[in-house]
């Protein structure tokens, strides 16, 4: 049997459902009945019915909760049933105008009619009027702008995004005063209308970029969108690659700096994850601070991180390599060190590495599981106890043991966590490897993970810019982080060729 394609079985059942279309008659005896067909079971949707001053009849309906129901009082009920304000509209212009509601919409058919309702807007229906006007008078409860958790930094912004995209669009405008900065917004999900903006600043981001963005959003069918990390897996150019594709922030700092190279933003509602297209393997191990401090400090931090990294990928399977099939690598009296507390250690160093890492990943998500009062000091003591208690129990060596806590503190040290993810996935088969074929396995994984490197690309950006393809330019930002003066060009890769200089000469003054 032929299966059906998902958005087959989402047309059916949008189908199934009772829907009514077509325009909006002018009688309110007509359209209310309809209406209230249409939502019948949804007890969250009131209708308010009152008589206007010239005695016509009018309804409100909202949703109750998302609707000001304030406003509703006093800037159309008041105005509407006061005699002394005589209502002559006989078509929606002329209502819109005789209202004092500046963010109003008309709509004559019901397609227009329902998304407005559900987004909170209340809708106002007067006998005689074909058509109903919403009202931009939306109340919903929302979380207060705070300093993202899992990008604090020391010096910096203390602001971060929130679930709510107007809230969203607004950090990013106050720092960038200018009609540049264009934003595309329109919906999502057949279901949710999850609403979803396309950011980037006009003139410096490539044309093509942005149109590849929108054309991969547009062409998502699917019933709804719950979060950003949905989106991201339906655009990205390798759903199969353990690396992430596209770059998320809760920062507005980042997304603006972001911007300001040439690069997109895709900022979805309900989720303070903010994307950033394209993105490159140097871009998830930079940090805002490095921009923050000073130039050698930053410089610094980066080759720490860097260093840290390949910790973090390689340093267990190295270990493991090194004490299965090289022994004359390691010095002799480190040699008989490690041999000294692998004497009575069961297993082979391959099985005592998988053992050690496989608890500290539970460890760790354990503690990201837990409660925020309990989660760290169950993660953290747990850690000490049980590689203590595996330690006297025989069943691992110190020396592993301190691989591992090593391994997870370079892994701590990226700021991307999805980046930090996909070393802990790698780290496996690399282990593995090198247990059965030593510093060749090891290194055959090295070539392989560097070869899907070099063809992965995200929004047809290679994934190792600027040190494959070579783009010299933008070496000042690479491997270190050269004064702000020096760096006066944007990335050739994002950056639109016509506005690649970001800074110009200073002038020369006495002090220079």
């Amino acid at each position: 049997m032929k299966k059906r394609s998902l958005a087959d079985r989402i047309g059916q059942r949008v189908q199934t459902e009772p829907t009514i279309r077509g325009p909006l008659a002018a009688e309110l005896a007509v359209v209310l009945p309809q209406l209230q067909t249409q939502f019948e079971g949804c007890g969250d949707v009131l209708y308010h019915r009152f008589r206007a001053s010239d005695s016509r009849d009018a309804v409100i309906v909202y949703i109750n909760g998302l609707a000001d129901v304030i406003s509703i009082d006093h800037d159309v009920l008041k105005r509407m049933m006061e005699p002394q304000n005589a209502l002559t509209a006989s078509s929606l212009a002329e209502l819109r105008a005789w209202l004092t509601v500046m963010d109003s919409k008309e709509h004559v058919t019901y397609e227009e009619m329902v998304p407005e309702l559900f987004s909170g807007r209340p809708l106002l229906l007067v006998d005689g009027i074909p058509g109903a006007l919403s009202l931009g008078l939306v109340h919903c409860e929302k979380r207060g702008v705070e300093e993202p958790q899992a990008e604090s930094v020391i010096r910096g912004a203390r602001d971060g995004f929130t679930e709510t995209l107007i809230v969203n669009l607004t950090l990013l405008r106050k720092r960038l005063k200018t009609p540049a900065l264009k934003i595309d917004t329109f919906s999502l999900g057949r279901y949710s209308e999850t609403d979803i903006s396309v950011a980037f600043l006009q003139g410096i981001a490539k044309e093509e970029i942005v149109a590849s963005v929108k054309n991969r959003l547009q062409r998502i069918e699917i019933d709804g969108i719950v979060e950003s990390g949905m989106i991201e897996e339906l655009i990205e150019d390798s759903v199969y690659s353990p690396f992430p594709q596209l770059q998320t922030t809760e920062r507005p700092d980042v997304a603006v700096a972001a911007m300001l190279e040439g690069r997109v933003l895709i900022i979805t509602d309900h989720t303070p994850f903010v994307m950033i297209a394209p993105t490159t393997l140097w871009s998830m191990l930079q940090s805002p601070e490095d921009y923050y401090e000073r130039f050698l400090i930053g410089t610094l931090i980066r080759w720490l991180r860097y260093l840290f990294f390949l910790f973090a990928l390689l340093a267990p399977s190295v270990y493991v390599a090194t004490l299965t099939f090289h022994q004359e690598m390691v010095p002799t009296t480190l040699l008989l060190r490690i041999t000294q507390s692998r004497e009575e250690i069961p297993f082979p160093a391959l099985v005592e590495a998988l053992i050690m890492e496989i608890t500290f990943e539970a460890l760790r998500e354990a503690g990201v599981r837990l409660p925020k009062q309990i989660g760290s000091a169950v993660s953290i003591v747990g850690a000490l106890v049980i590689g203590q208690a595996a330690i006297q129990a025989g069943l691992v060596s110190a020396p592993m043991v301190m691989i591992v806590a090593i391994t997870g503190i370079a892994s701590f040290m990226l700021p991307q966590y999805a980046f930090n993810i996909a070393l802990r996935i790698l780290r496996f088969p690399i282990m593995i490897m090198s247990g059965m074929f030593g510093l060749y396995g090891l290194i055959l994984c090295i070539l392989v993970i560097i070869s899907h490197l070099c063809i992965l690309r995200s929004f047809d950006v290679p994934y190792l810019t600027p040190i494959a393809p070579i783009q010299t330019d933008s070496f000042k930002d690479t491997l270190i982080r050269a004064p702000i003066g020096l760096m006066k060009r944007r990335p050739a890769a994002y950056a639109s060729p016509g506005n690649s200089k970001r800074q110009g000469e200073p002038e020369k003054g006495e002090d220079q």
